[in-house]
């Protein structure tokens, strides 16, 4: 079985940490925002499309962030979904163009979770704060963006579900990666809000009187979905307290870039 860790990976200047074993022939890595060529509060390396950025920087930032792992004449193939906060996976089993349209177009009609078996098919999805999470297994990968909306409704449980089915896999086979994100002594949030993850998943996501531990909640949502606790590897890195390595919408508002989770399989 393989043994789920995170390091640098890719070309150094870019700063990239993911799975240098490429568990299951599927390439995984979490960007941050260094070795680009966006400027000013999108400087540098800023992948996301939709936050105001010169689309020929994020373009290049994209084909960088290829290129730094081995895969640049994938560039063309990339899919990076309209991330809405919501529970929509979109799924991908066939490699043909007919197939990729739609799973493109089902991406752009709002999709939070992107679950993959079909070859040579590079995921990208945009985090500024919010939990990337990736998963891989047998036949294939899912990443999904899990902001409170969608850590409370359990996405990445249910994008396990969804990706065991399109692999005929077990739950207890899919490992799982948690990238950077706001940790808990940075994520003040409502007593309301935390009250509603105290209920859903337990005491253990509060720290504190009001602050909240996403990567925890996705821990217990995982376990209930069958993961095991040795299949989870964990980024202890908060993107509001590293604000030369990571975005923070929280910490810089708006406008502000976004740091990416990519894989692919093959």
């Amino acid at each position: 079985m393989f043994n789920p860790t995170l390091g640098a990976i890719g070309a150094p200047e870019l700063e990239l940490i993911g799975d240098a074993s490429r568990p299951f022939g599927v390439t995984l890595a979490f960007s941050g925002r260094r070795g680009g060529v966006s400027e000013g509060p999108y400087r540098s390396l800023n992948i996301g499309s939709r936050v105001g950025d010169d689309p020929a920087h994020v373009a290049k930032n994209r084909l960088r962030l290829l290129e730094a792992l081995g895969a640049g004449d994938l560039a063309p193939r990339i899919v990076n979904p309209k991330q809405v906060h919501g529970t929509a996976i979109a799924s991908l089993t066939d490699a043909s163009e007919g197939a990729l349209d739609a799973f493109r177009e089902a991406a752009e009609a709002g999709a939070d979770a992107l679950c993959v078996s079909a070859p040579e098919v590079p995921v990208l999805l945009g985090f500024a704060d919010c939990v990337p999470v990736v998963l891989a297994c047998e036949g294939g990968f899912a990443v999904v963006h899990s902001g409170w909306r969608g850590t409370l409704a359990r996405i990445s449980a249910l994008a396990v579900r969804e990706l065991a089915r399109i692999t005929s896999s077990s739950p207890r086979e899919v490992l799982a990666y948690v990238g950077p994100h706001i940790q808990a002594a940075d994520y003040e949030v409502s007593r309301e809000l935390l009250d509603q993850f105290v209920d859903e998943f337990g005491p253990s996501v509060a720290s504190g009187n009001r602050h909240l531990s996403l990567s925890r909640a996705i821990r217990i949502a995982l376990a209930s979905e069958g993961v095991p606790q040795e299949n989870l590897c964990l980024c202890d890195v908060s993107t509001f307290s590293e604000p030369e390595r990571y975005f923070s919408h929280r910490r810089d508002g708006a406008p502000s870039g976004r740091q990416g989770a990519i894989a692919w399989l093959g």
